[in-house]
């Protein structure tokens, strides 16, 4: 891990030596005890400790994590980010002091201009509706107008022609009487002259 190493406690630790007094019958028998440095079962218990210690025992991870955590926070990084935090705090507050009311200000001044502008714009717009709502209800007049002298005109016109065709009938009917009584009169004077055959001697 970074900045920390580990470390590997001892379980057991070699029996100190007797005096040198003693005889190699004594020596032998210190050869065979468990706890003997050079026994076998000392160097299982020794790798039993190792693998304790590494395995199941983290307090020397946590304590390098720790130091090296304190050393990155405290020696490296200093007053760093205190000094972030006053500029984050300076700014907003000249943000709140001077910038938020100046806006504020722009805005209204410009929101009346527009608003002023836009209320113009529109009286326009009515104006120019009503404007065109009057010119459609002139022409609409005028056709209807227009439309009814028509047919008004038509019906002068069909009156005009019934009246002609009376006439017109009338005079058929009277010249026909003329012919008819016409040629009846002219019937009766070839009546009274004698036959062609009647004629001959």
């Amino acid at each position: 891990m970074s900045g920390g190493g580990t470390e590997t406690p001892e379980v057991c630790e070699a029996a100190p030596g007797g005096g040198g007094g003693g005889g190699s019958s004594s020596s032998s028998k210190k050869k065979d005890l468990p706890g003997t440095a050079g026994s076998p079962a000392h160097l299982i218990i020794k790798d039993l400790g190792e693998i304790h210690s590494r395995l199941l025992d983290h307090r020397p991870v946590i304590q390098g994590e720790t130091r090296y955590f304190v050393k990155e926070f405290e020696e490296k990084r200093g007053l760093r980010e205190m000094r972030v935090l006053e500029n984050l705090k300076n700014m907003i507050h000249e943000t709140n002091e001077h910038t938020l009311p100046t806006c504020r200000e722009t805005m209204q001044d410009n929101l009346n201009q527009v608003l002023q502008r836009l209320q113009a714009a529109t009286d326009s717009v009515c104006r120019l509706q009503q404007r065109e709502q009057e010119r459609k209800k002139m022409h609409n007049d005028h056709l209807i107008a227009s439309e009814k002298q028509h047919i008004m005109q038509w019906e002068d016109f069909m009156k005009e022609q019934q009246s002609e065709q009376a006439e017109v009938d009338e005079e058929h009917r009277k010249a026909m009487e003329r012919l008819k009584e016409q040629y009846a009169e002219m019937e009766k004077g070839l009546a009274k002259f004698p036959a062609f055959g009647e004629l001959e001697p």
